[in-house]
């Protein structure tokens, strides 16, 4: 099916019949897994449904050693499957999707996968073809510096998948190539870039700052009464220029500023959801025992774009105010912007 007709199909289904999809795409060890289980909690697990498109890899890590090429590479993939699925999810329909476990590197039995009113779908090349991105509300592209991404690569494939540096090192330099022409070519046709790296001149253990690309392709929230002289030290917005060379908004986001400031910006943002709460726990959260308010201000503005997308699936306008999570909820906070995201 053309893109173009599968953009229509979905944008012409009844209201309430379809979720809204959100892709977030990026290389290996880029931080997509992260900043999406921050999302899935705080939307709440009964109203998204969350996958990967790494599962459509067409052979197994074992088949993969004599190849020409790496997972990184259309032709490594299952394209026309996971284009055929999205579209289906895009429609409100389920599908048998595939699975890979990444520990063995095995292709296992396939499952049933539901959509729910929200689904984030990220991985390596969710928005490789026309036809797949003709699937998403939003788009998000992940883009830390490639010291940076191989530094947290490593770090993870040695602490959680059973692998040597020196091993992770040379997958890294055979995949170069197929990163380079397949993954950072979706980077352009994101609505929102995302790149976390320290500030050049300050130092690392101050945390990671963030650099958030807007781009116009997408209605961004108007943040006027964010960005004022009070909340400078933890959030400010510049004009630049992009890689092709158009100008496009960079919210600057600082992992210096202090917690109050930090604060004010996360409470301004989530007051324009209408929420009458505390911001959920999960955003923000790297790892256990770990945080990161840049973060948690990032995934506060995709919960915006998701919140305005339901609104738009459902023709509803403007929002009536959440409702009360239900007696004995363990996990109110969450339960209240599942409401709102909801609506």
């Amino acid at each position: 099916m053309p893109h173009k007709q599968a953009l229509l199909r979905r944008l012409t289904r009844p209201a309430g019949h379809r979720p809204v999809m959100l892709a977030i795409a990026g290389d290996s060890a880029a931080g997509k897994s992260t900043l999406t289980r921050g999302l899935a909690e705080a939307i709440g697990s009964e109203r998204v449904a969350w996958m990967c498109v790494d599962d459509y890899h067409r052979y197994d890590r074992e088949e993969r050693r004599g190849l020409p090429f790496t997972p990184l590479h259309p032709a490594c993939n299952y394209m026309e499957v996971m284009e055929q699925h999205l579209q289906l999810l895009a429609m409100g329909e389920p599908i048998l999707k595939p699975v890979y476990d990444h520990h063995t590197g095995k292709l296992v039995r396939p499952e049933l996968f539901v959509p729910a009113e929200h689904v984030i779908v990220e991985g390596l090349l969710p928005l490789a073809s026309p036809l797949s991105r003709a699937c998403f509300d939003l788009t998000v592209y992940l883009d830390p510096p490639e010291e940076l991404r191989r530094a947290w690569k490593v770090r993870r494939d040695t602490r959680d998948r059973g692998y040597r540096d020196e091993e992770v090192l040379a997958e890294l330099a055979r995949r170069e190539a197929d990163a380079a022409s397949f993954i950072r070519p979706q980077r352009q046709y994101a609505d929102i870039v995302v790149r976390f790296a320290p500030i050049e001149g300050r130092p690392v253990s101050e945390g990671l700052s963030t650099t958030v690309l807007l781009r116009p392709t997408a209605p961004h929230p108007d943040l006027s009464t964010v960005l004022t002289e009070d909340t400078r030290e933890a959030i400010h917005l510049k004009l630049v220029r992009d890689l092709d060379g158009k100008p496009v908004d960079a919210l600057h986001v600082h992992a210096y500023a202090s917690p109050e400031k930090s604060a004010a910006v996360k409470a301004a943002i989530w007051g324009a959801l209408g929420v009458d709460r505390e911001p959920p726990p999960s955003l923000g959260l790297v790892e256990p025992g770990v945080r990161s308010e840049p973060l948690a201000i990032v995934q506060l503005l995709i919960l915006y774009h998701l919140v305005l997308a339901r609104r738009t699936h459902d023709g509803s306008g403007e929002s009536a105010p959440p409702a009360e999570p239900p007696t004995g909820e363990p996990a109110a906070n969450a339960a209240s912007v599942a409401s709102a995201v909801a609506r």
